[in-house]
């Protein structure tokens, strides 16, 4: 008979968030055997790991554990006090993006251990992070910023501040009037598109004139979206026509700053946005965990006597906010680094857009 192993698993944190950092944290887990039986009083082998960034991402860290179930088949370990397999416990950089717990048993108690769950830690051990020492809660109250220089975001931290309480997560797609469909997500108090925009024309269905494909390949234009200029964006240039889909508009210079703001900074933001991995970012691309779900892309740009560069390396995005007659402010993701650039730039470029809700 097919046995069938599942875990009902709990971190339980055994220290405030300001106290000294433990070197462990408490895990408990319900294991059933053949037939969906609990296994009762019984000695169990616990094979535990932690992943990074995603369900099948590095193993940071394993270890171990030969721990006797109660009368309920509940089985309680320490993690970071088992048999080290791989790993040191103690530098797990909690504050790098997403983690997930995989577990494997036997419930003999051997290490012929059978895979019976891969699931995100959702309540990082903040305890843990806090060893690196905390240097601020961010404006909005809802992240701690390290004094490393790194942030980790808890929603609803401050109760107090009227910004509190911010949602995450994927929000509904949106389509824009080609019918190109988008990715939304809510960052903090602000639900961005998740998707470089495509669109050949303005929500009232007119033609928009000034936007190109990166090195004029139409086959980038389904994972970079068109490269866009200032007359495309700008209302004040283009006859007061919007680009985005209807209810949503660029944004200011301003709404970029409270997303780097929410996301611990500028100098961290960066790879909190950027997509995880090289297969389109250039290597190392330094940090990037997309915490934010942003799923920033390196679309390059197209300068102003149309020649084209940086995809790969760089992302450009546009903000509708203007620095003086002939250039705009915008953001840059570099795949060097783990912070987001403000700069200003002529209108005539060609950058990615990304679409912010009204």
């Amino acid at each position: 008979m097919k046995k069938i192993y599942t875990l009902l698993s709990a971190v339980l944190l055994s220290a405030s968030l300001w106290a000294q950092a433990p070197q462990s944290f408490s895990y408990q887990a319900v294991v059933r055997g053949a037939n969906n039986a609990l296994v009762i009083d019984k000695v169990v082998g616990l094979k535990v790991s932690i992943l990074q960034g995603s369900e099948n991402g590095t193993v940071v860290y394993s270890e171990s554990h030969s721990s006797k179930s109660n009368s309920n088949g509940l089985v309680s370990v320490a993690i970071g006090t088992g048999n080290v397999l791989s790993g040191v416990f103690t530098k797990i950089d909690w504050s790098k993006g997403m983690y997930f717990i995989k577990t494997e048993t036997d419930p003999l108690g051997g290490t012929a251990y059978t895979l019976s769950s891969i699931s995100q830690l959702l309540s990082v051990p903040y305890a843990l992070v806090s060893n690196n020492g905390i240097s601020r809660i961010s404006e909005f109250g809802d992240s701690l910023v390290l004094t490393n220089g790194k942030s980790v975001i808890i929603p609803g931290l401050s109760a107090a501040n009227p910004k509190a309480n911010p949602t995450s997560g994927y929000g509904p797609n949106i389509t824009d009037v080609d019918g190109n469909s988008y990715k939304t997500v809510y960052i903090g108090q602000q639900q961005w598109m998740g998707e470089n925009l495509k669109v050949s024309k303005y929500s009232d269905g007119t033609t928009i004139g000034a936007w190109t494909y990166y090195n004029n390949d139409v086959t980038k234009n389904a994972k970079y979206g068109k490269l866009y200029n200032w007359d495309a964006v700008s209302k004040t240039t283009n006859g007061n026509k919007n680009i985005c889909p209807t209810g949503w508009h660029v944004p200011t210079d301003a709404e970029w700053t409270v997303l780097t703001d929410y996301l611990g900074g500028a100098s961290v933001a960066g790879g909190k946005m950027k997509e995880v991995g090289t297969t389109n970012w250039t290597n190392p691309n330094v940090d990037a965990t997309n915490v934010s779900l942003f799923t920033g892309l390196p679309g390059g740009y197209r300068n102003v006597n149309g020649n084209y560069y940086s995809i790969g390396t760089y992302g450009y995005w546009w903000s509708s906010t203007e620095d003086g007659k002939s250039s705009a402010w915008f953001r840059v993701l570099n795949f060097d680094y783990g912070s987001v650039s403000r700069s200003d730039g002529y209108e005539g470029s060609g950058f990615s857009v990304r679409c912010i809700r009204d």
